[in-house]
């Protein structure tokens, strides 16, 4: 079975770089407090990255 990780918006994006908002989106996330869970990947993993400061990743 592949790992899920649940990934939760914990700050604004207000004032972030434009690639950061659009990797927001791209994950899934709209609201602050909002979890949503992928399906672990590397383009996962790197898009986890780019966000790593905005973002709170645990493995479900």
């Amino acid at each position: 079975m592949a790992k899920q990780l649940a990934i939760t918006l914990k700050k604004s994006i207000i004032g972030a770089k434009k690639n950061q908002k659009a990797t927001v989106e791209a994950l899934g996330l709209r609201k602050i407090r909002q979890t949503v869970v992928q399906t672990d990947s590397a383009s996962l993993r790197g898009m986890i990255t780019i966000v790593a400061h905005l973002v709170e990743v645990t493995e479900v």
